[in-house]
């Protein structure tokens, strides 16, 4: 196999291209034996913040959508005023986590000054993403009415 890069013969006597390889190396980076200076933190960190906050986003519409149909089977709903209330506290919750994520990836965590205040922000996110996560069982352990063909089905 021969490619626009240079070549050298390989093992069982085919070419290998050494310039194709080379973009399927792994970079070179702290896990692969070179220096950690190559790791920009803060771009790491923006990175993360960023999946988090998306994560956040998806998890608000699911709540969204799930209130929506509580609101849509009534009062009649066995858990309504439960249920409805956990999903708002819910969701105050991840607005919280939203804007606390937000003053997270603006800051620049390789600014000495900016560690401290970044980690215990950082910190506060984790519980609220854990009382968010927790509040979310208790909402999908009590579950919603049964509508449609199943309901009427009995197991």
């Amino acid at each position: 196999m021969q490619g626009l890069g240079k070549t050298e013969r390989g093992d069982q006597g085919r070419d290998i291209d050494r310039t194709s390889l080379r973009s399927t190396m792994p970079a070179s980076g702290p896990l692969q034996g070179g220096s950690a200076s190559n790791l920009n933190m803060n771009l790491y960190a923006t990175k993360k913040t960023a999946a988090e906050g998306m994560l956040d986003i998806a998890l608000f519409l699911a709540n969204i959508t799930h209130m929506k149909t509580v609101i849509e089977q009534g009062a009649g709903y066995r858990y309504y005023v439960a249920v409805l209330t956990l999903i708002s506290f819910s969701l105050a919750l991840q607005i919280v986590a939203g804007v606390l994520i937000i003053i997270i990836a603006r800051g620049d965590i390789t600014e000495q000054v900016n560690q401290k205040r970044l980690d215990s922000l950082n910190n506060i996110t984790t519980i609220v993403i854990f009382l968010i996560f927790i509040t979310n069982i208790f909402i999908s352990v009590m579950g919603m009415e049964r509508t449609g063909l199943f309901a009427r089905m009995h197991f």
